[in-house]
């Protein structure tokens, strides 16, 4: 098991779950971790055979040749996760925060290190795409159906997902395709599609940013229902307010670097005072 950044106190933040025996159940650990990115440039020779060929050959130096740039988003990051924490991701714009939680998701590649889950990780985020052509009804159907909830259960839910996301308040909007909704409509319903199921590690990108302050009220408390009833909670938002009032324990990622993990009051004290540098 990797060992966390920071080491805290039981004073310092409520005891996340534990086994009989009295010990944290571990649900996410990243050992290590680097995540780089290559990013296509505009080298001379790209696109011909002899430079293909060089690629095949050898690689690092064609990809030099041809203008690639390697982003090294993540660099070096650990850390520990329990059961029934709720983990704020915070930093300034490009510091690897959604990086991160793509590949706690297995949707992106550690270059280096590795990362460790029990069960499966549900990645929301307010750019996920469901389908535009279809009706807000017939997404919530096909957003539950690919989080692995069976017809029956989004029916027996359909009614709640459909009251917590408040696309009704103002008129039929379920009925309408989603291409008409507002961007805050369509995030208000992918979160409401996302947390009527219970998830082993639940991975929120921004999500708590959309929508008026009733939503976000209620999006809050749906998350400590969730850390209650399943596993682990991860929110990046730039909202230190909503980190704030939903997590107890922040990790702070700066270029791609782990600055800081600890109880949430003293991780934001830190960073306010970075960002009013």
């Amino acid at each position: 098991m990797a060992e966390q950044t920071l080491a805290r106190t039981p004073e310092q933040t409520p005891a996340p779950a534990a086994t009989p025996a009295g010990e944290p159940i571990p649900t996410v650990v990243v050992d290590g971790v680097d995540i780089v990115y290559k990013v296509n440039g505009t080298g001379s020779g790209r696109g011909s055979a002899t430079a293909a060929l060089n690629r095949i050959m050898r690689r690092k130096e064609a990809e030099k040749s041809s203008g690639v740039r390697r982003v090294h988003a993540v660099k070096n990051v650990s850390f520990v996760a329990y059961k029934g924490e709720a983990v704020g991701l915070i930093g300034t714009n490009g510091s690897g925060k959604s990086t991160l939680l793509k590949a706690v998701a297995g949707l992106l590649p550690v270059e280096n290190g590795r990362i460790l889950t029990d069960g499966q990780p549900s990645l929301l985020g307010v750019n996920a795409a469901l389908m535009s052509d279809l009706t807000g009804e017939r997404n919530v159907y096909l957003g539950g159906l690919a989080m692995g909830m069976s017809r029956a259960e989004i029916k027996e839910r359909y009614e709640d997902i459909v009251d917590f996301s408040g696309i009704n308040d103002k008129g039929d909007f379920i009925t309408l395709p989603m291409r008409t909704y507002s961007s805050g409509m369509s995030a208000r319903l992918r979160f409401s599609i996302a947390a009527a199921k219970n998830h082993d590690v639940l991975l929120i990108d921004e999500a708590l940013a959309t929508g008026d302050a009733r939503f976000q009220k209620r999006s809050e408390e749906r998350i400590r229902e969730l850390r209650k009833e399943a596993g682990t909670v991860f929110l990046v938002s730039h909202s230190n307010a909503s980190i704030r009032d939903t997590c107890e324990r922040v990790l702070w990622l700066e270029r791609g670097e782990l600055r800081m993990d600890g109880p949430t009051d003293e991780v934001l004290r830190q960073y306010e005072k970075f960002t009013r540098r």
